[in-house]
């Protein structure tokens, strides 16, 4: 399983170690991934998802996985987020 995103696509990074003597070492910063399913009130149903902790953050600062998807540029979003986004707003126009 990747360890990737699945809304915001925040993925693994790579740096260095650094000790005392200044001896520098290849390491990898793994995102904090976890796996939450969130409603939606558009599509009336949840969706499971392996989102980072700051995500979640995200989300509910925006009031809600619909809310977040509708305000959100696609250039930010991970490919499984676009999907969903075009899955609400096809679903938000035919219930207008």
């Amino acid at each position: 399983m990747a360890k990737r995103c699945q809304l915001t696509g925040k993925s693994v990074m790579s740096g260095n170690n650094v000790s005392h003597a200044n001896n520098r070492t290849r390491r990898r910063f793994l995102p904090n991934l976890q796996s939450t399913s969130m409603q939606s009130e558009i599509l009336d149903r949840k969706v499971s998802l392996r989102v980072s902790t700051s995500a979640m953050r995200t989300v509910e600062k925006h009031g809600g996985l619909d809310s977040f998807l509708l305000q959100a540029r696609n250039a930010e979003l991970a490919e499984e987020a676009q999907q969903l986004k075009r899955e609400i707003v096809a679903a938000q126009t035919d219930n207008n």
